[in-house]
């Protein structure tokens, strides 16, 4: 049975790393927050950052711009106790800080600056109970900071650095790859309540999800991460190309900072989103990549553009038939969904010109309803099978379409 008939190739923005910027010895054990733990302060035109930690470990510092931050690697160090939320706050210059796992074998730490600024001193001193970072920054002008930013070309990942999809067997034409993307994970924890973070949800329902479809008998299934850890936008679309996916879903958990809403939701691609909540939303989501990190400074090839703009008049009718039969799988199965099901934003999740995609919002973290289903691994399991026979029924229906369109 034949399930897509386009696939094209098309650019992937690489993310970027600086290489370690000093290392006093090699070691790959574990490290944690010690002392003090991590502690920023005012000084005179700039800032100190200042972090203990139990032994010294491999570490780089480097800038990004759009937006300005300060970017610090280590291999590998555990962040519990710092507070992110109010490390922010204590300087002026420091509009928001992320920090977590990046990807195996690292850990990140990004501090979004509110303005230029440049590296004065960065040191790790070994003391008696470990060692110690500090990086001292000061203000600077904008032809500097450019002057300084970014990573060399000996940074970037490479493709074959990326993590891949989980071997297959030569695909069968009769089968369904569905790609599942656990949104978040690493340092981007996502929406958090609670106790609750969006990462561990998310992982936990594709995992059950997962399993599910397998059941069937007829789909194949990869996952996008299937640990803790930091993928990038665009690496999730890549794996999905890279597994042959006929469909691709984005799974996630929101929150609102105000008002009250509960119930799945489920978005197509749309740079018109249906309204100023979807908007915020998808700006979240992407902001995430930045804030962890990731270099986004490429812009679209002009040839590109216009030959995605021509995939997507086909795929993008199948992505919102995609979403009817979600919307009805899931509100079957679990009577639990928004009253406006059906949504459209511009999630760079679901850029994917060539694969159907939707993305689903499994409820709202900041609805203790919500938030007590979405731990429940009963009703995992109910919206897990809601989404098996959603994606059955679009399955049929999408191959009666693609054979009325050959005839």
């Amino acid at each position: 049975m034949h399930w897509q008939n386009l696939r094209r190739s098309f650019g992937l923005i690489w993310l970027a790393l600086a290489p370690m910027a000093r290392a006093q010895q090699e070691l790959t054990a574990l490290a944690h927050l010690s002392g003090d733990g991590v502690q920023i302060s005012k000084r005179l035109n700039g800032f100190e950052l200042a972090i203990s930690i139990s032994q010294p470990v491999p570490w780089r510092v480097f800038t990004l711009d759009n937006p300005r931050r300060l970017v610090l690697d280590f291999s590998e160090l555990d962040w519990t106790g710092a507070d992110a939320e109010a490390l922010a706050g204590e300087v002026s210059r420091v509009s928001d800080v992320a920090m977590g796992t990046f990807r195996p074998g690292w850990s990140r730490m990004v501090l979004e600056l509110d303005g230029p600024m440049k590296v004065a001193r960065s040191e790790m001193a070994v003391t008696d109970d470990g060692a110690e970072v500090v990086i001292a920054l000061s203000d600077s002008d904008q032809d500097s900071f450019d002057a300084h930013v970014g990573a060399p070309e000996s940074a970037l990942f490479r493709e074959s650095q990326m993590a891949a999809p989980v071997a297959t067997a030569p695909r069968d034409s009769g089968r369904l790859m569905v790609v599942l993307d656990p949104g978040h994970g690493g340092i981007d924890p996502g929406a958090e309540r609670d106790g609750a973070r969006e990462k561990d949800i998310t992982l936990a329902f594709a995992r059950q999800l997962k399993e599910v479809l397998l059941r069937a008998g007829n789909i194949d299934v990869v996952l996008t991460r299937n640990d803790d850890e930091f993928v990038p936008l665009e690496t999730r679309v890549t794996l999905a190309r890279r597994a042959e996916a006929d469909v691709f879903l984005s799974i996630h958990a929101d929150a609102l900072a105000q008002g009250r809403a509960h119930g799945a939701t489920i978005y197509t691609l749309s740079e018109d989103a249906s309204d100023a909540a979807s908007e915020k939303l998808a700006e979240r989501h992407d902001r995430a990549d930045l804030l962890a990190g990731v270099d986004l400074s490429q812009t679209d090839d002009a040839v590109a553009k216009v030959l995605m703009d021509l995939a997507r008049t086909e795929t993008a009718p199948r992505s919102d038939a995609l979403a009817d039969a979600l919307v009805e799988g899931l509100y079957s199965a679990t009577q639990s969904t928004y009253k406006t099901p059906k949504m459209q934003a511009a999630f760079s999740v679901l850029k994917a010109p060539d694969i159907p995609s939707a993305l689903v919002e499994l409820g709202f973290l900041s609805s203790e309803r919500d938030r007590e289903k979405m731990l429940d691994p009963d009703w995992r399991q109910a919206a897990a099978e809601g989404i098996r026979d959603a994606l059955l029924y679009w399955a049929v229906q999408d191959q009666a379409m693609a054979q009325r369109l050959r005839k």
